[in-house]
């Protein structure tokens, strides 16, 4: 890592160099950066994760990066795999930073797969979540979740982004310098842990992390005893009181949630505290007094024309807001940016590029021994663009003729459309990730809602074909982003770019199969998968499919004053965004995230609770010592949120074998358990 007490020393000395650490090790040909070992530890980190995001995505939706998580235990693995290997005297190959890039990259890129849509468009269009509507809840607008056409149209659109991206990688990341704030903390992640003093604490990180993964994974273990029914054990214990647990302010002991509210900032945190408040605190109550007013008092509490309109229609709305703000300023920083970029070119003002790229008479920057080097062997396996073009287009071409056969309202010119300006939105988010960290994958999704289902019509299955297009754009421009982060850290950490890509496919081909399977396993498992008050609503498919209906029916069916709340709460989520861009970074810590702010609508505080408690855990840690919070916090977050994840399995496999708990702990007030004592007595 470089040295920060170097700033004080004489002007021209070169900093301490990352890779002047690693000049001595070799690197290894790109081939040998693809072991069996890397893809075994992968394949079953793979599972792990998918469970993780899988039961994060279908409670709440809101999923933390995993990068870290994923790059420590990728690490812990494989040094444990080549000790044992070089105690047997077989070990042909050392254990390589390469070789755990390749390692993160595959097992981000499998359980980025449960992310892109099985809590959202995939089951939005199941029955179960169609049901909560009497809007487009026809045969043509529902498909109902089944193995073989998950997996199917998950290997049609799921590799269209890698390549779109892959002719691009050149002046992404050497000709443009994109920072790809989360690639390179990966990067700097992975180099540390493999120097001398980074290996030693990496080993006390793994052991924290072991510990805290123990003690979720059976505290989650133990809760199960005691929920036998519904409304029964711990995550419904009222923390403050009845009145607070009937509005959904409770503390549910989750430790996933403690342990991702340690890993998101505390800004994220505060602003789901407000939305709660504001939300289930103020409005639905007062919204609730005027039943048989604003909306019929017979209506079932699920129905999208009563209250659960109003706790839907508003998230979408300041959802939207959000969105659009963001999605209109990443464009413009990145027009801006690329023309800065070719501006600069021009005039001569010398890109940082290598001078075997450069012209003879264009001057360039002097580069760093690190970049020099990076730079090189970046520059030195290239991946034919030919490759990438052809490739694309023989899939889409594939798409095209088979998507329709699974969607019959997805007509192919509608793919064919998709595809022409896919790879323009899959650069568009990779260069806006590259210069923000904000990817905006869900934003596109949402744009194909609209556009396609309102192509195809509300008689004929607008609602399924936006779904499905939806799936289509996010597929695209989700992996293209991510394979330019994985392109940065590759870069920083030497690994090659084919490495980098092959991994990529792999992990995708990996997560294409794993992904279907575990949402299987939870759509089997849980009936109510998806009904408000489960343990899993899938609040993304609810709202997906409000989006859907919204865009393909038009707003007539929403209940009285929704409409103008909509219009409140999507103006607010915009202006909000400008207040922050214009008071600047040193203000806009204090002012709450629109988007962050709209998920506790739908769902209530519960979750909400959790992560302030981690939050006030990570606090005082860091009061107490910073260092330590510093460089154990995430490890112990990483194991709560692990061990939690991995229970979700057994607990599976218990409710499909007909296996259920012993014990149901209720709370009551005192007037109801005294009629239930009367009534037991009787």
């Amino acid at each position: 890592m470089d040295d920060n007490s170097s700033s004080s020393e004489i002007v021209g000395k070169e900093e301490e160099s990352v890779e002047k650490i690693f000049e001595s090790k070799e690197v290894p040909p790109w081939q040998k950066q693809l072991t069996l070992r890397a893809f075994l530890v992968s394949f079953v980190l793979s599972i792990l994760f998918t469970f993780i995001v899988m039961k994060l995505n279908l409670t709440t939706g809101i999923i933390p990066s995993l990068n870290v998580s994923a790059g420590l235990l990728g690490f812990f693995f494989l040094k444990i795999w080549s000790k044992f290997m070089e105690k047997s005297g077989i070990l042909r190959q050392p254990f390589t930073r390469q070789e755990n890039t390749v390692v993160q990259t595959c097992v981000v890129a499998s359980s980025g797969i449960a992310f892109s849509g099985f809590g959202s468009y995939i089951f939005g269009m199941s029955e179960a979540i169609a049901k909560t509507s009497t809007e487009a809840n026809d045969a043509q607008n529902i498909k109902n979740p089944a193995l073989t056409w998950m997996i199917g149209f998950l290997f049609v659109v799921s590799f269209l982004g890698l390549l779109s991206v892959v002719p691009l990688r050149k002046i992404m990341i050497i000709d443009f310098r994109l920072m790809y704030p989360s690639g390179t903390a990966t990067a700097h992640l992975i180099n540390s842990f493999h120097t001398p003093q980074g290996a030693k604490l990496a080993k006390k990180k793994v052991r924290t992390l072991g510990k805290f993964f123990s003690f979720s994974f059976l505290w989650g273990f133990f809760q199960w005893f005691f929920t036998a029914g519904d409304g029964c054990g711990f995550v419904e214990f009222p923390t403050f009181g009845l009145k607070a647990y009937q509005n959904k302010f409770f503390f549910d002991f989750s430790a996933t949630y403690v342990g991702v509210g340690m890993i998101c900032p505390y800004l994220i945190n505060v602003s789901l505290l407000v939305g709660a408040i504001l939300s289930w605190g103020i409005m639905w109550p007062l919204i609730e007094k005027r039943k048989g007013d604003w909306y019929s008092a017979t209506l079932s509490p699920s129905s999208l024309h009563g209250i659960q309109g109003y706790r839907v229609f508003i998230a979408i709305a300041m959802i939207l807001g959000d969105g659009l703000y963001n999605f209109i300023k990443v464009l413009g920083s990145t027009l801006l940016g690329l023309y800065q970029q070719f501006r600069n070119r021009n005039t001569g003002s010398g890109l940082p590029i290598g001078s075997s790229s450069s012209p003879s008479n264009t001057p360039t920057v002097s580069l760093s021994y690190d970049d020099e080097r990076r730079t090189r062997l970046f520059l030195k396996d290239k991946i034919p663009t030919w490759v990438a073009i052809s490739g694309y287009t023989v899939l889409a071409i594939i798409s095209a003729a088979t998507l329709p056969h699974i969607f019959h309202p997805l007509k192919w010119y509608y793919i064919v459309v998709m595809y022409i300006f896919a790879p323009i939105l899959a650069f568009c988010n990779a260069y806006g990730c590259g210069l923000t960290d904000w990817s905006l994958v869900s934003t596109y999704g949402k744009l194909a809602i609209f556009i396609i289902g309102a192509w195809a019509g509300s008689s004929h299955g607008g609602v399924l074909a936006g779904l499905a297009a939806c799936g289509v754009m996010m597929n695209i421009v989700s992996t293209a982003s991510d394979l330019s982060q994985d392109f940065k850290t590759g870069y920083m950490t030497l690994a090659s770019p084919r490495s980098m890509f092959v991994s990529q496919v792999i992990g995708t081909a990996i997560g294409c199969v794993v992904s279907p399977c575990v949402f299987w396993i939870f759509y089997k498992a849980f009936p109510d998968l998806g009904t408000i008050g489960s343990q899993y609503p899938a609040p993304n498919a609810t709202i997906f499919r409000g989006i859907a209906i919204m865009g393909v029916e038009g707003f007539s069916s929403l209940p009285k004053h929704c409409l103008t709340l909509c219009y409140v709460f999507f103006i607010a989520a915009a202006a909000i965004n400008g207040l922050r861009d214009i008071v600047g970074p040193k203000w806009a810590k204090f002012i709450p995230i629109p988007m962050a702010m709209a998920i506790p609508f739908y769902l209530g505080a519960y979750f909400t609770i959790d992560m302030c408690v981690g939050s006030l855990i990570l606090f005082v840690w860091e009061t107490l010592d910073k260092a330590k919070a510093d460089a154990f916090g995430p490890a112990v977050a990483s194991g709560l949120i692990c061990g939690d994840g991995i229970w979700t399995l057994p607990s599976s496999i218990l409710a499909l074998a007909g296996i259920k708990p012993p014990i149901c702990m209720k709370f009551l007030s005192r007037k109801t358990n005294a009629r239930v004592d009367t009534f037991l007595g009787s």
